[in-house]
């Protein structure tokens, strides 16, 4: 099949792309289209294209490709996420991406949705390898799970094509989460239809990330549908450029933001300490502290390895990329977010919470996100949906005198959090007799973290967490985290609960505002 990459990702009007590619077929069809609650297509071209190898080390050094196609991005093409197809003569098709800003100084709307790209490039196994594993020797079996997962890449390059399932999920590619509760004595499992991903030839990180009928596509369905209006960036973008957030008033992060750089969050502090929105419908958010280097071209990511393995951090640890809760770093996520992933985790995924409920339990019946939801004391949400599953944060909190949840002040938490709703979660799998399915995590280390032990007492204590619902006034400025990476399918569901706590945080925060340049495209 053909494969495809460009030289960027994120552009703005009047910018020229290039193409680099290859294809078995020499003459191709290249086909670009904005995708939001519609496909529209703005560009169809045919080309010419080459057949090139993969070079060695392709998953670390990038292609080499030569260029296939130079094209511009049109006056017309709105800000938003746009599918590059390849198609050849037999009808097989290679995708990649382009995300289009507002033009400089002229945003479409009050709000931007940040794309959750640091995410898809740590998960993109093109090539072979990932941040999680060597994919190709795991999915050909020459590995098993613990050597493959030994061989993952610190050094991941983004001038190679995306892997075809990260960036063009069909609609019916299961979700990341068990849809039902676990029998009795029931051997657990792990989200996925085993019939459907062996059908697929689907990896076990396929659904983490990417765009096309995941979690962002979800939430820009539902947005459009509602006739709320957003501009688009990349988390790149707020890498390279510290004022990219300064035309907006809210940002908005949707499903799987697990990988932000340094300079991504002073952006995002900056923006909400100067009176900045935040609205978080994202799980596992801001976890892992990334780098990028040759402008945009290399993604640095050790994970747990991110101080022994990376020279730039054996000189100054503070580039080093590890947990950002890690206490070399001094920042944990939860001071930007309010929550962590370290005190919240999976749920209805293999025997974390495998009878959990799929949704959250009301405390604070009168905050103001819920005003409109006929939702009291005690009610549970999302249920249906399930809405708690695969990844959710959380926070350490005991209860108050009036009987509901206060948080803890630990790892960033902060003491003004106010916790709407909560659901239990587990870091890891808790030993059973069933035979484990997620990745082993460090537990040692993070229980130190969390607790300043790597005692057995400690490590048990980082499996018994909690996904959140809160939100807090930062600054001059207001952070509401929705704690699951799950919130944009109780939109796709047209959950009522959910679908009405989304309007109002959006409400509250002036996204369904829209600027003079947005109402003249309507």
């Amino acid at each position: 099949m053909p494969a495809c990459y460009t030289d960027r990702t994120s552009v703005r009007a009047g910018e020229t792309v290039t193409l680099f590619a290859s294809s078995h077929l020499a003459d191709c069809r290249l086909e670009i289209a904005r995708v939001g609650a519609e496909r529209e297509v703005v560009l169809v071209r045919a080309i010419h294209v080459g057949d090139h190898p993969t070079p060695p080390e392709a998953d670390r050094n990038g292609c080499g490709w030569p260029e296939a196609a130079r094209f511009e991005v049109g006056d017309d093409w709105r800000s938003g996420y746009y599918d590059l197809t390849l198609t050849d003569g037999d009808g097989q098709v290679g995708r990649h991406f382009l995300c289009v800003q507002a033009q400089r100084g002229e945003p479409g709307a009050r709000a931007v949705l940040v794309l959750t790209t640091n995410t898809l490039h740590a998960y993109n196994y093109w090539g072979g390898r990932s941040a999680y594993c060597d994919v190709g020797a795991l999915m050909s079996r020459r590995l098993g799970l613990a050597d493959a997962m030994a061989g993952a890449l610190g050094v991941l390059s983004a001038q190679r094509p995306i892997s075809p399932m990260l960036l063009g999920a069909p609609p019916d590619m299961p979700r990341l989460v068990n849809l039902r509760k676990r029998g009795f004595e029931e051997r657990s499992w792990a989200g996925a239809d085993p019939a459907w991903s062996r059908a697929h030839g689907q990896s076990p990180y396929d659904g983490s990330a990417g765009y096309l009928n995941k979690w962002e596509h979800h939430f820009v369905r539902w947005a459009e549908g509602e006739g709320i209006s957003f501009d688009y960036l990349t988390d790149y973008d707020l890498d390279a450029d510290p004022a990219a957030l300064d035309p907006y008033g809210v940002a908005i992060l949707v499903g799987h933001s697990e990988y932000w750089s340094a300079s991504q969050r002073d952006a995002l502090d900056r923006f909400v300490l100067a009176g900045g929105r935040l609205a978080i419908f994202s799980g596992n958010t801001a976890f892992w502290k990334v780098r990028w280097e040759d402008e945009g071209r290399t993604l640095i990511c050790h994970k747990w390895k991110g101080f022994e393995a990376d020279p730039a951090a054996a000189d100054d640890p503070s580039l080093g990329t590890h947990l950002w809760s890690h206490p070399t770093f001094d920042r944990p996520e939860a001071a930007t977010t309010g929550l962590s992933f370290i005190f919240g985790g999976y749920h209805r995924l293999g025997m974390c919470a495998a009878r959990g409920q799929g949704g959250y339990t009301v405390y604070r019946d009168r905050h103001w996100a819920l005003e409109g939801c006929d939702l009291y004391y005690g009610d549970v949400f999302g249920d249906d949906v399930p809405l708690i599953g695969y990844e959710n944060d959380g926070c350490l909190f005991g209860f108050d005198a009036d009987g509901l949840p206060a948080p803890i002040a630990r790892l960033g938490t902060p003491e003004n959090l106010e916790i709407i709703a909560l659901a239990p979660a587990a870091f890891a799998e808790t030993p059973s007799p069933y035979r484990p399915l997620i990745p082993p995590e460090q537990l040692d280390i993070v229980a130190t973290i969390a607790y300043g032990s790597a005692s057995p007492a400690a490590q048990a204590r980082v499996l018994r967490g909690h996904a959140v619902m809160a939100a807090f006034a930062r600054g001059k400025g207001e952070v509401f985290n929705a704690g699951t990476t799950e919130w944009a399918h109780g939109l796709a569901a047209n959950d009522p609960f959910v679908t009405r706590i989304t309007r109002n945080v959006l409400a509250r925060f002036g996204a369904m505002e829209r600027t003079s340049a947005a109402i003249g495209q309507a």
